[in-house]
């Protein structure tokens, strides 16, 4: 198998997730995130370890809606919300509602592999990292001043300030064994409400992966996300009904905008076809393989 890996730093809904002073930085850390992440890969490491890897440079650059670049809930604070699956067994860990684990994909293999459980929540998702040995910091680490203004002119309800749509970061990988992987990692919607769990660490809404099939990540509304069980349902028309990856995608996303909902997902099937459908303005991405090497926006 040729390696390949895909990423996305969430839908773009418009000016509030892009900033266009700031294309440089968004492009670096797409190519960032592809690099180290392809790295893994080209030493024959697994989809898993590229994925968790791909994921924690979008977690911790600060640009979007995951990690230090979450948004804040309706009462001024940062939930943080990952999951990842392994598509050679489907077993799969999930994370919702944490606040101080510092990389919220790796506390969700953690889930994946160490324990008999899928999803973990609140302080014991944070006790649970901690025994793990994974790093835990102060709340204050992500603190972004961005957001945390946006979320104050909105609790001052100033006039013609709303509450904007922010996605999420996700990836997808294929590795030399034929193994598919995805992850998802997110800080929800602004001005959520507490407590508020999006798709993003449900499997089969925003992440889903299987050998047989396909591995995905999906990006948006994640309330729609969840129920058409978009990422799953892309998995379930490939392998019932012989769908190819594209058609699959390009049909879920059809069902989501037809109910009102807004995003994108990227997919990539065991012989590394994917796609990257959004119905946003546009989509952060990302695709690296043997012969391809592009981001956009």
């Amino acid at each position: 198998m040729k390696p390949t890996l895909i990423i996305h730093g969430g839908a773009i809904f418009g000016p509030e997730d892009y900033d266009k002073n700031r294309d440089a930085e968004y492009k670096e850390a797409l190519k960032l995130s592809l690099t180290k992440g392809y790295e893994v890969l080209n030493k024959k490491g697994s989809a898993l370890d590229a994925v968790e890897t791909a994921i924690h440079v979008l977690e911790e650059c600060g640009l979007f809606d995951a990690g230090r670049g979450a948004v804040y809930t309706s009462n001024g604070i940062q939930e943080l919300d990952a999951s990842i699956m392994d598509g050679s067994n489907l077993k799969a860990g999930a994370v919702a509602g944490v606040h101080t684990i510092k990389r919220p994909i790796s506390a969700a293999r953690k889930v994946m592999e160490e324990t008999w459980h899928v999803l973990l929540i609140g302080e014991g998702a944070e006790e649970f990292s901690k025994n793990q040995g994974l790093e835990i910091v102060p709340r204050s680490y992500f603190h972004n001043e961005v957001r945390y203004k946006q979320y104050l002119r909105l609790k001052a309800k100033e006039v013609g300030v709303e509450a904007k749509k922010h996605s999420t970061v996700g990836a997808v990988a294929l590795d030399i064994f034929g193994n598919l992987a995805a992850g998802t990692s997110t800080g929800g919607l602004e001005m959520k409400m507490p407590g508020r769990v999006g798709d993003s660490p449900i499997i089969g809404a925003a992440t889903y992966a299987n050998n047989e099939t396909c591995a995905v990540s999906c990006t948006g509304e994640g309330e729609f996300y969840i129920r058409t069980s978009a990422a799953f349902h892309i998995s379930a028309l490939m392998e019932y009904k012989n769908k190819t990856v594209v058609e699959a995608s390009a049909e879920v996303l059809s069902k989501i905008n037809k109910l009102g909902g807004e995003g994108g997902l990227i997919a990539l099937d065991k012989e590394g076809n994917y796609a990257m459908p959004y119905s946003t303005e546009s989509m952060f991405r990302g695709v690296v393989s043997e012969n391809e090497f592009n981001v956009g926006v």
